[in-house]
C-alpha cells in the first residue's frame, strides 16, 4: 500500500484539468482565472519542486565515481529490501523497474518517500480514532451465530470484516438500491427533509450545481432548525470546484465544515491518500452510499462522457451504526475536544417490516497494511457458483484479482464485466484493454456501456451476496484511498443489484477477441508501457 507522490501529482494534474475544462466549458471562468488561480500555482510549485528533485538526482548520478558507486551498491540493497516487503508484486515490479533503470534517481526517490511521516502520523491519528469507536461497534454473538449456521462462508468473510476492519454484521438493517444517481438524489432529498438531530456528509466530490445546491439549501435550513451538520469533503475539491475558504461559507450557515488533506504546494506522500468516500448519516437510522459524489454529472443534469450510470444504497436500521462512527473516525482525526459518540446512536430501530439477511457496512484505510475492500472483492470472486457479475469504471488489476477472474470463470461461473464505452480517463482506459484479451480467453465475458460512461462499483454473486459501494478495480482505490461499502447476504436488494445489471446489459456491447486485435497498435503500446507503472499512478 505504498502511497508515491508521482500518483498524486498525476491525480491532482487530471483533476484539476476536469474542473478547469468544465469552467471553460461553461463560461464561469475566464482564461486569466485559470492561468493565474490558486490551481495552477500550486500545479506550478509541485512542478519546480520535481523538477529541482530531478536535476539533484542527476547531478548525485554523476558527481563521482565513488558516490555513483556507493548509489550502486544502496540500489541493489534497495531491491533485495523491495523483493521481501508484504506488498503486492505489482508495487514491487514497478519500484524495481525504477530503480534498476536509474538506480541513483530510482533509489533517491523511494528514500525520499520513505522518510516522510505525514502519513504515518495520520495513521496513528485514525487507529486512536478506531480503538475510541470499538466499544460501539461490538458484534453482536448471536447475530454471528445466526449467520454461521446459516452460511459458513459468510461468516467468515464476516469474521475477517470484523476483526480487521472493526465493522461487525448486523440484521434488522433494510438495503434499498438505487440504479442512477438521479434515484438517490430523489431519495436523499426525502430523507434530509426527514432530519431531527443530525445530518453527517463524506464526499469526494462537490461542485455548484443543481444537486449540490438543493442539498445545501434543504441543509442551510434545517441548521436554522437547530439538526447538527457535519459536512467533509476531499481536498482535491478545493482545485477548483470549491473556494479555498468554503469551510467558512458553511460555518456561516450553521455547518460545521472540514477539509480532508487540503491540497498544498509540497511533495508529500500524504497528497497521495484521498477520501474517496460518499457518506450521508441522517440521526443514526438512515444512511447513504455508493459511487454518487454530489455534483451534476452524477445525475445527469450535466453531460461528460455519455449518459453516467451510477448506483447508491441507502441502509435503513442497526447497519447505520457502523456508517455513522465510520464517518466520526474521520472528522476526528483533526479533532481537538473529546467525541460524544453515544448521542448519535440510535439504540432501538423499529423498521416498518421485519428485514431479511444480513448487512456489513464496511471501510478500508491505505494506511493500516489490510486490504479489507480487495479481499472482499476476492472473497466473492473465489467463492462464486454460478455467476458474477460486476460494473466497474476502471479495470487495473493487480495479479491476485486478475488470477481469480480468470479461474472463476475457467471453472465454469459465468463472470460478466462491464465497463465503460466512453472513458473518463485515457490512461486509465488504456491500461484497462491490455487486460481484456487475456481475460476473454480464459472466458470471462467483457461489456462497454454504449451510451456513456459506468461510474458503478458493484458485485453481485448468484442470487446470495452483493457489495454496492466507492471501491473501484484499480490500485488507487485497493492501496491508496479511504473507500467504504455496503455487502449484502440473503437480503432482497441482491435481486434488484442482479436486475439492474441485467437491464444494462442490455445497452452493452460485448468486447470479443477480434475487438482486441483491431484496437489500435499505439494504443496497444501505449497501454503496456502504462501497465508497467499504473501502480505508481
Amino acid at each position: 500500500m505504498t502511497a508515491v507522490s508521482f500518483g498524486s501529482i498525476i491525480s491532482i494534474m487530471q483533476g484539476g484539468k476536469f474542473v478547469i475544462d468544465d469552467k471553460i466549458q461553461a463560461g464561469k471562468r475566464g482564461l486569466k482565472q485559470v492561468v493565474f488561480g490558486r490551481t495552477m500555482v500550486i500545479f506550478v510549485l509541485l512542478l519546480l519542486q520535481l523538477a529541482t528533485l530531478f536535476l539533484l538526482f542527476r547531478w548525485l548520478e554523476g558527481y563521482s565515481v565513488f558516490a555513483y558507486g556507493v548509489m550502486t551498491l544502496l540500489s541493489v540493497a534497495l531491491v533485495i529490501h523491495i523483493i521481501n516487503r508484504e506488498i503486492s508484486s505489482c508495487f514491487k515490479i514497478s519500484w524495481l523497474i525504477m530503480v534498476m533503470a536509474v538506480p541513483v534517481m530510482g533509489t533517491l526517490f523511494y528514500v525520499f518517500l520513505k522518510t516522510q511521516v505525514g502519513s504515518r502520523v495520520i495513521n496513528q491519528k485514525l487507529r486512536g480514532m478506531v480503538k475510541e469507536t470499538a466499544p460501539y461497534l461490538k458484534q453482536d454473538p448471536q447475530v454471528a451465530e445466526a449467520l454461521r449456521r446459516e452460511n459458513p462462508d459468510v461468516a467468515n468473510l464476516a469474521r475477517y470484516i470484523d476483526l480487521y476492519g472493526g465493522y461487525p454484521v448486523y440484521r434488522n438493517s433494510e438495503v434499498t438500491y438505487f440504479p442512477l444517481g438521479e434515484d438517490k438524489f430523489e431519495e436523499m432529498k426525502r430523507q434530509l427533509e426527514k432530519a431531527r438531530k443530525f445530518i453527517f456528509l463524506e464526499y469526494f466530490i462537490v461542485e455548484p450545481g443543481l444537486m449540490w445546491d438543493s442539498i445545501l439549501e434543504i441543509l442551510k435550513r434545517k441548521a436554522k432548525q437547530g439538526v447538527e451538520i457535519r459536512f467533509m469533503y476531499d481536498g482535491t475539491n478545493t482545485l477548483g470546484r470549491l473556494p479555498y475558504d468554503y469551510p467558512k461559507e458553511m460555518v456561516a450557515c450553521g455547518i460545521q465544515c472540514k477539509v480532508f488533506a487540503p491540497v498544498r504546494p509540497a511533495l508529500t506522500t500524504v497528497q497521495n491518500n484521498r477520501d474517496h468516500r460518499k457518506i450521508l448519516v441522517i440521526d443514526g437510522h438512515t444512511a447513504f452510499t455508493g459511487g454518487v459524489n454530489l455534483a451534476d454529472e452524477y445525475i445527469n443534469r450535466k453531460e461528460r462522457f455519455g449518459h453516467w450510470k451510477d448506483t447508491a444504497v441507502m441502509v435503513r436500521g442497526d447497519a447505520v451504526k457502523s456508517f455513522t462512527m465510520m464517518f466520526l473516525q474521520m472528522w476526528n482525526i483533526s479533532g481537538l475536544a473529546p467525541e460524544s459518540y453515544t448521542r448519535y446512536l440510535r439504540p432501538e430501530i423499529t423498521l416498518p417490516q421485519p428485514a431479511q439477511g444480513f448487512v456489513i457496512p464496511y471501510g478500508d484505510s491505505p494506511l493500516d497494511n489490510e486490504r479489507v475492500g480487495e479481499l472482499v472483492y476476492l472473497d466473492i470472486v473465489q467463492h462464486a457458483r454460478e455467476y458474477l457479475h460486476i460494473c466497474t469504471p476502471y479495470l487495473i488489476l493487480d495479479d491476485e484479482m486478475n488470477t481469480a477472474l480468470k479461474f472463476a470463470a475457467k471453472r465454469g461461473v459465468d463472470v460478466k464485466l462491464i465497463l465503460p464505452h466512453i472513458p473518463d480517463k485515457q490512461y486509465a482506459y488504456l491500461v484497462a484493454r491490455t487486460h481484456f484479451a487475456e481475460l476473454i480467453r480464459a472466458g470471462v465475458k467483457i461489456y462497454e456501456y454504449t451510451p456513456g460512461f459506468v461510474h458503478a462499483k458493484s458485485f453481485v454473486s448468484d442470487g446470495q451476496v452483493c457489495t454496492v459501494g466507492t471501491i473501484n478495480l484499480d490500485f488507487r482505490s485497493l492501496y491508496l484511498h479511504f473507500e467504504c461499502g455496503v455487502f449484502v447476504y440473503g437480503n432482497p436488494v441482491v435481486a434488484d443489484v442482479e436486475a439492474d445489471f441485467q437491464a444494462t446489459l442490455r445497452r452493452c456491447q460485448r468486447i470479443t477477441l477480434a475487438n482486441c486485435r483491431e484496437f489500435p497498435l499505439v494504443k496497444k503500446l501505449a497501454g503496456k508501457a502504462l501497465r508497467l507503472v499504473a501502480p505508481l499512478l
